[in-house]
């Protein structure tokens, strides 16, 4: 990789890996709705020009229909509960369950008549991988908020069921310009709502992280992404993925002073050992990214957040 790809893949890894932090601090004074508004109108806003000038948007007018399904299972639905569960979790915590959606994306993608089976590689990924999972919640079970983690369920669902649904029925549109048209839509869906509930004022910190979550998170982390295609290729950028828990995790400890607990110590090597043998490339033939075209990931940073 060359010495640009390397500075791409490092700022990408530390930016997706922030969101969860920024938005445990930004639900203190923030309801989710607004939160969802004041990200995504942004965000929207300044990826148009770059949508427009990579492609037309016209094709995605064809399929509106899919273009919203894919905006409501990755954008609409998945961040409102993820923020109202970052009301009650640990940011750090929130990071390690969304590692959870290469795993549930790779039982979809895989499971389709279109595809192989698993095979004992990836199955043996997968048994991994939830076995962490289980393992971030089950051994800290008295300290966790359970409405909160069913609110993460939904979350991964929504985060695995969006590139499914790009993969089947967007694949062959300008990634950018779905990412930019859900974004957009999200904002317009939210505002009659997040305009009536608008914080009337904001301390420094949650307005900065708020305009971080849109800035920087999604906007920039958007531009940067696409770049990191064009030069490592859309294979190579998807190892990001790997790197974010870490990252979340890293920031929610070192910076809100969240507790490193003991499901985390054996939950998070399992979930990133799990996401590696699941998501990994088919012995007999590439691996195929989860959106059919360059991989398209959750705003969020999901993956997020």
């Amino acid at each position: 990789m060359s010495r640009k790809g390397w500075l791409l893949f490092a700022a990408l890894s530390i930016i997706w890996g922030m969101p969860y932090l920024l938005i445990r601090v930004a639900v203190r004074e923030v309801s989710p709705a607004a939160l969802i508004f004041l990200r995504t109108a942004p965000a929207g806003l300044l990826l148009l020009p770059f949508a427009i000038r990579r492609g037309p948007l016209g094709p995605l007018l064809r399929r509106w229909q899919w273009v919203l399904a894919y905006t409501v299972a990755e954008l609409c639905v998945p961040w409102l509960l993820l923020f109202s569960a970052e009301q009650h979790l640990a940011s750090s915590l929130a990071g390690l369950l969304v590692a959870a959606v290469p795993l549930l994306g790779a039982v979809l993608y895989r499971v389709s008549s279109a595809h192989e089976p698993l095979g004992a590689r990836r199955l043996a990924g997968l048994l991994i991988g939830f076995g962490g999972v289980a393992a971030l919640v089950g051994i800290d079970v008295s300290n966790v908020d359970m409405t909160a983690v069913a609110e993460m369920g939904v979350v991964v669902l929504g985060y695995a069921l969006g590139p499914f649904i790009v993969s089947r029925r967007l694949a062959d549109l300008p990634s950018l310009g779905v990412i930019t048209a859900s974004l957009v839509i999200t904002a317009l869906g939210y505002a009659p709502v997040a305009l009536t509930h608008l914080p009337t004022r904001m301390s420094w910190d949650v307005s900065a992280s708020v305009a971080g979550l849109a800035l920087v998170c999604t906007a920039l982390a958007f531009v940067i992404f696409f770049e990191l295609i064009r030069e490592v290729g859309p294979a190579r950028s998807t190892v990001v993925t790997y790197i974010n828990p870490a990252v979340a995790v890293l920031l929610g400890v070192t910076v809100l002073d969240e507790p490193f607990t003991i499901g985390m110590a054996v939950g998070l090597p399992l979930v990133l050992v799990g996401m590696v043998l699941a998501t990994g490339p088919s012995p007999r033939r590439p691996a195929e990214p989860l959106t059919g075209g360059p991989p398209l990931q959750s705003p969020g940073c999901a993956r997020e957040g």
